[in-house]
C-alpha cells in the first residue's frame, strides 16, 4: 500500500508494517486498523512465499571440532544453502529481531539451555516452523498463497477508526 493510504511518511509507514508483520510471526495475530491490517497481511504474504520457496535449500558440511580433552574431529552438520542463506538475510534485513521470553514456571538454567543456540529466534521460527507447515498446506491443497486472513471487528469507540484482526491460518 502507498505510504498515504496510513496517513505517515515513508519510513513511519515502513516501520510500522515491519512492526507488525514481526509480531504477527511471533504470536499468530495482530489487532490494528483495517488499512494497516491489509498492508501487513500482504507484506506477510510475501515473507513467507520466500520462506517457503527456500528453506529446505540445506547442504551437508564437515567441520572441525575440538571437544573437553583438546581432540580435534571432523563431524558432520547441515548448513544452509546459498538460496537459504540469502533469503535469511533478507528477512533479518525485512523484520524486527524478536526475543524469547521465560516462561512464569520455566527457570533460568532451562531458559538458557532452550535459547543456547538460537541467536534470531523470529526467523528460527519462520524457517523451522511456519514455512514447512504452510509448504505441507500447498502440497496437500495445491495452491500456494492465504496464509493470512483479515477478520473485520468493526468500529473503534474513540475515534470511529475501522479495527481488524489479522492471523496466520
Amino acid at each position: 500500500m502507498k505510504p498515504k493510504d496510513i496517513g505517515r511518511s515513508t519510513a513511519q509507514h515502513m516501520a510500522i508494517l515491519r512492526n507488525q508483520a514481526s509480531i504477527l510471526f511471533w504470536n499468530g495475530r495482530v489487532k490494528t486498523t483495517f488499512v494497516r491490517a491489509k498492508a501487513t497481511s500482504s507484506l506477510a504474504e510475501k515473507y513467507l512465499t520466500m520462506a517457503i520457496k527456500t528453506y529446505k535449500d540445506v547442504k551437508k558440511v564437515e567441520k572441525d571440532v575440538i571437544d573437553k580433552k583438546g581432540v580435534k574431529s571432523k563431524k558432520a552438520v547441515l548448513a544452509d544453502g546459498p538460496k537459504k542463506l540469502a533469503a535469511r538475510r533478507r528477512l533479518m534485513a525485512l523484520l524486527y529481531d524478536l526475543h524469547e521470553v521465560k516462561n512464569k514456571e520455566e527457570s533460568k538454567k532451562s531458559f538458557e539451555k532452550r535459547t543456547k543456540n538460537i541467536n534470531h529466534p523470529l526467523i528460527e521460527k519462520i524457517f523451522n516452523e511456519l514455512a514447512p507447515k504452510y509448504a505441507k498446506r500447498i502440497e496437500e491443497t495445491g495452491q500456494g498463497g492465504g496464509y493470512t486472513r483479515v477478520l473485520r471487528l468493526g468500529t473503534r469507540r474513540g475515534d470511529d477508526g475501522e479495527c481488524a484482526i489479522v492471523e496466520l491460518v
